[in-house]
């Protein structure tokens, strides 16, 4: 139903495509996947009308096809659900479904009709927790997602490009958008998946194309390859050790985190302890406390009963300024709205906190902040650069020597690696676990049950604002899950190694 041939595209003289191929099937779920940079994106953007191509062509249904604006794909049905919504969050979900397109006469839009129509689309593709009058602004990250397909299939879409659709969303909200997913497909959609999860991709495409620098390395069916072969194309090599190897028990030195009794509106009992050189992980369902913790432990939503140490030290924040103070950094799941400034330089923000807290460390000198930029690996043309034109892997590698400058004794990590394509998650993996060996406490909250597996030398399961249960490494997902919904509640059941 859809073809791209040999699509080229420049900017500035720099050439971002290189002869771009690739096809869609009536019915089929294509998965593009490749690192951040390889050309993803703009390549999606040219199919939109976003972009206007240097070279190539482009077919829907056999017809010769040319783009120059938004509308004219639209209007052709190809319809684009960015990472980061486009919603009136203030207005109803008819009114974002048919924004712009109201039905209506006399310059009087017909709400009768728009919401109808709506409430037909929800039938259609099974939505029961959405009406038509709902406030975008009530409905959770899964709910908005799924006003946006609505708002594609509106406007009679039969090309649908889903691009990092799960990026936002929790564990369980995945499975639901992946059913949505496959119903769209069987009614004939072709779904173009943009995904760095490799466990998505595998689960719901049928084939799969690899762009490495701008240039079609190869497209697999899906059920003929496996996650190596994918992972080989993307980035150039095998990555064998994707996870780096766990502590051994004589690297893990005493506690350096410590809470008794800890307990506010959202939490209740927590008791747990962080050693030098560990790395614990935190599992748990939507809504199970585990952003609730590592916001407590930072002072963001403070404890208000029970007690807590850091290196020996008694400590209970009321607010982050206090906690940095003792030496707790916490890297948040919203980078761009709560690590970093974007339209600040690479080095600017890596002295955020060092300038906003003295007290706790000074700022780095010129060559000091260059070698904590080396240290994380990071990728950019200068340390003068805009983070905002960084890709997410590195804006996520600027937040982590952002906190390192504050040379903290514990390191919270909620959601370390989402939206970061597999090479930067890699590098991510690896700088954790050698923070770890250098003696700092770490702490990480992952929605990705095997990157959370992978990387810990024990898991904390929690459920209802409570620790329901502790696992040691090695444990199995499938044992995680019966603990977060209560199937068992303590770290020796056999099947939890």
């Amino acid at each position: 139903m859809l073809t791209m041939q040999g699509v080229s595209k420049s900017f500035l003289g720099v050439r971002v495509l290189h002869d771009v191929d690739l096809d869609l099937r009536e019915g089929e779920v294509h998965a593009l996947v490749g690192e951040n940079g390889a050309g993803k994106s703009t390549l999606m953007k040219i199919l939109a009308g976003e972009h206007v191509p240097d070279a190539g062509r482009l077919t829907l249904d056999g017809t010769p096809r040319s783009f120059t604006h938004p509308a004219q794909a639209q209007a052709a049905g190809i319809g684009v659900i960015h990472q980061e919504f486009a919603l009136l969050e203030h207005r109803t979900v008819a009114e974002n479904v048919f924004l712009g397109r109201e039905p209506g006469r006399f310059g009087l839009v017909d709400r009768r009709t728009m919401e109808r129509r709506t409430a037909e689309l929800l039938g259609e593709i099974d939505e029961t927790g959405i009406t038509p009058r709902t406030p975008v602004h009530t409905l959770s990250v899964a709910r908005r997602q799924t006003v946006e397909i609505v708002k594609a299939l509106a406007s009679d879409v039969r090309v649908l490009v889903m691009d990092e659709p799960t990026a936002p969303l929790a564990e369980h909200e995945v499975s639901r958008l992946a059913a949505l997913v496959r119903r769209l497909a069987a009614r004939g959609l072709g779904i173009l998946y943009i995904s760095h999860r490799l466990r998505e991709v595998f689960d719901l495409s049928q084939r799969i194309t690899v762009l490495k620098d701008g240039r079609r390395v190869t497209t697999l069916d899906t059920a003929a390859t496996d996650s190596a072969a994918v992972v080989r194309a993307m980035v150039g090599r095998d990555l064998d050790a994707y996870y780096p190897p766990r502590a051994r028990p004589e690297e893990i030195g005493e506690p350096v985190l410590t809470v008794e009794g800890g307990a506010n509106d959202r939490l209740a009992g927590i008791d747990l302890t962080v050693r030098a050189g560990e790395v614990v992980g935190v599992a748990g369902l939507q809504g199970s406390g585990r952003t609730s913790l590592v916001r407590a432990l930072f002072g963001a939503a403070p404890f208000t009963a029970g007690t807590m140490t850091v290196a020996g030290r008694p400590l209970r924040p009321t607010r982050p300024r206090e906690a940095i103070r003792a030496g707790v950094a916490l890297v948040t799941e919203d980078r761009k709205g709560e690590g970093l400034a974007l339209r600040q330089s690479v080095r600017d923000n890596a002295l955020l906190v060092t300038r906003a807290v003295p007290g706790r460390a000074r700022p780095p000198s010129a060559r000091g902040a260059a070698a904590l930029l080396e240290r994380v690996r990071l990728r950019a043309s200068a340390d003068t650069q805009e983070v905002q034109y960084l890709s997410g892997g590195n804006q996520q590698k600027v937040v982590i020597a952002k906190w390192l400058a504050a040379r903290p004794r514990v390191l919270l990590f909620d959601e370390p690696t989402r939206g970061v394509d597999v090479g930067a998650k890699a590098a991510i993996h690896t700088l954790v676990r050698e923070l770890a060996a250098e003696g700092l406490a770490v702490l990480i909250v992952s929605s990705e049950l095997p990157e959370l597996l992978g990387m810990s030398d024990r898991v904390l399961v929690m459920a209802d604002g409570r620790l329901a249960g502790e696992l040691p490494a090695g444990a199995t997902e499938e044992a995680v899950m019966r603990v977060a919904t209560g199937g068992e509640s303590g770290p020796d059941q056999e099947d939890a190694a």
